[in-house]
């Protein structure tokens, strides 16, 4: 299985998103500090993620994430369970 998964930084009004073949190593990796493009922004919650089959499909999602019309689709997805602004940075690498 493949992961795309979303982080909410607890300190910054900031969301990461990324692709793993075992998302709660990577998230533990993002915690500890591991990751330079998301250690300012620690600690996290895990607040999404989807499994994938393939590998390019979970790619695939991940870039459409990350895009203007996926970011929208994303705070659609999340309004209810996570306070997202529309100033909320989404970010990945």
């Amino acid at each position: 299985m493949h992961f795309v998964y979303v982080l909410k930084s607890a300190v910054k009004n900031w969301f990461y998103v990324g692709q793993s073949k075992d998302v709660f190593r990577r998230f533990q990796e993002h915690e500890r500090g591991e990751v330079r493009s998301t250690r300012p922004y620690r600690p996290f919650e895990l607040v999404f993620y989807e499994a994938f089959l393939g590998f390019d499909d979970a790619i695939r999602r991940e870039g459409y994430l990350k895009t203007t019309r996926g970011k929208s689709t994303l705070r659609m997805m999340l309004r209810d369970s996570v306070r997202v602004d529309d100033a909320a940075e989404l970010c990945g690498e």
